[in-house]
């Protein structure tokens, strides 16, 4: 299968795509991946990309095709700017220097912005290659839910932007099963949706791994651990206030492994707020050492905050830890608290609730390690049933194969000449 991916983000940008196009190289299948010039989360452009773009363009075995485009930066404004010019290059210079390529289908992948759902449509419309979108992020909910629009009439104007993306999808992913019918309020209902959620990349064997040396052993600790993006949607001043209440446990400790948007408030609210003894930034490392820093951790903390667009999320990090075989701390609503809470995998708490959260973890700091062994195992036997990686893969490579471009299309475009 000659497969195009469209994604703003990829390698050395660490995300889930990353493995994906890695593995449908190792299936044989022949990939080319149209993405940007890496800068996330920093908002800078990495300067080994800046000093040798020509190292980053194949990835094990994929061609890598970037587009200019402008960096995150800081801000809003700087923000939209970067979605859009990359929606725009990628739509125009993308197209050309695909030009005389032959596909048999495109995967874009969207865990924000919507935008990239501009050039993928382009290219299914000139390449006349059936297009499969993997929604990650719902817009325009995600967008209002943060505060980044406020607007009515632009949430309603990306809302449309978001109908006429995926109207024109032969097959949409979604990663969470309460993201199937919001999908379909803008697709219609006739639209073809599958439920297709992560899984944990092959890295997590924490059993095995070396623990990491950045994070200094104190026998007597009990080690909560968040790992990934700190940003606005994480709900950084909930976990800090849950912190703040725990204070004086001294036996108890926060580590943050990650970088973000967020990541300077937060350093500036432990200082504020005096945790620098129990509140711990590691900073950003790269996914492969994840599981030396889940070596450390006597539970790990998923946070999302107290909107109801983010209760039908299942976050992505969310099959990490599971797969990990640690208990999990889940503040969450919704579908990502019913996995944590049906499979027995560690406690829960509603979105926001840092009274809860703190009282959570207190309980399970007060547990015998065989009941927070036990919660991680159940953890890990529903990674395997339900997020196993391979099982996965089969489904969307056989959802891939069997796509076709629509002939209705193909003859509009042949009357459209």
């Amino acid at each position: 299968m000659r497969l195009l991916v469209v994604s703003q983000y990829f390698w050395p940008e660490n995300f889930r795509i990353n493995d994906l196009v890695a593995e449908f190289v190792r299936r044989g299948h022949q990939v080319t991946v149209l993405t940007g010039v890496p800068n996330y989360p920093d908002g800078k452009v990495f300067p080994a990309y800046r000093e040798d773009p020509e190292r980053f363009a194949r990835y094990e075995g994929a061609e890598v095709v970037r587009v200019p485009m402008s960096a995150r930066g800081k801000g809003g404004i700087r923000l939209m700017l970067n979605f859009a010019t990359f929606a725009i290059s990628a739509s125009v210079l993308g197209l050309w220097k695909l030009r005389g390529r032959d596909f048999d289908a495109v995967l874009a992948y969207e865990p924000s912005p919507i935008t990239v759902g501009v050039p993928a449509v382009a290219l299914r419309a000139v390449k006349r290659a059936p297009l499969a979108f993997w929604v990650l992020d719902l817009w325009p909910e995600t967008l209002q839910a943060i505060g980044v629009v406020r607007s009515p009439f632009i949430l309603r104007s990306v809302g449309r932007l978001v109908s006429f993306i995926y109207k024109r999808c032969d097959l949409i992913l979604a990663q969470s099963k309460s993201f199937v019918p919001q999908i379909k309020k803008y697709a219609g209902d006739s639209a073809r949706v599958e439920y297709f959620p992560s899984w944990a990349e092959m890295l997590f064997d924490v059993e095995q791994a070396v623990a990491a040396p950045e994070v200094q052993v104190q026998p007597e600790s009990f080690d909560v651990m968040f790992a990934g993006n700190i940003g606005d949607a994480q709900d950084f001043p909930a976990i800090l206030a849950a912190a703040e209440i725990l204070k004086e446990h001294r036996n108890i400790r926060w580590l943050i492994v990650g970088d973000g948007r967020m990541a300077q408030w937060v350093a500036d609210e432990i200082q504020r707020r005096g945790l620098q003894e129990s509140v711990h930034m590691l900073g950003r490392h790269p996914v492969e050492r994840m599981s030396s820093f889940f070596k450390h951790a006597d539970a790990l903390l998923v946070s999302l905050k107290n909107e109801p667009i983010f209760s039908m999320t299942i976050p992505g990090k969310l099959q990490s830890y599971l797969a990990a075989g640690v208990p999990v701390l889940a503040m969450l609503n919704g579908e990502g608290a019913d996995v944590v809470r049906n499979a027995a995998a560690g406690l829960t708490c509603n979105a926001g609730d840092h009274k809860e959260l703190a009282k959570a973890v207190l309980e399970l700091s007060k547990k015998s390690a065989e009941e927070r062994k036990a919660m991680g195992a159940n953890g890990l036997a529903l990674s395997a049933s339900e997020f196993e990686r391979g099982s996965l893969i089969n489904r969307l490579e056989g959802w891939l194969q069997s796509l076709s471009f629509p002939a209705s299309a193909t003859k509009k475009q042949s009357e459209a000449r």
